[in-house]
Order: structure tokens, then C-alpha cells, then sequence
């Protein structure tokens, strides 16, 4: 496999992993100024 390709599978993953985690921190910051469960149930 040359660099490139490889160089360019490790970029696309670590930019869908930025990307999820993102919107998980925007979610949870949401969640929290609105005072939400983050989840969508009753954890207690």
C-alpha cells in the first residue's frame, strides 16, 4: 500500500471520529443549557 493511500485512510478516520464527537459535544452542551437528558431516558 503507498504512503499516500495510506496517509489518506488515516486522515478520513480521524476526521469521522472529529466529526461524531463534534456533534456529541454540541448535543451534550445543548443538553445542558436546556437541561435535558443527554441519552433520551431516565438514567435515576
Amino acid at each position: 500500500m503507498k504512503l499516500k493511500t495510506k496517509r489518506a485512510i488515516v486522515i478520513s478516520a480521524i476526521a469521522i471520529v472529529a466529526f461524531v464527537l463534534g456533534r456529541l459535544a454540541v448535543r451534550a452542551f445543548l443538553n445542558m443549557l436546556l437541561g435535558g437528558t443527554l441519552f433520551g431516558g431516565n438514567i435515576l
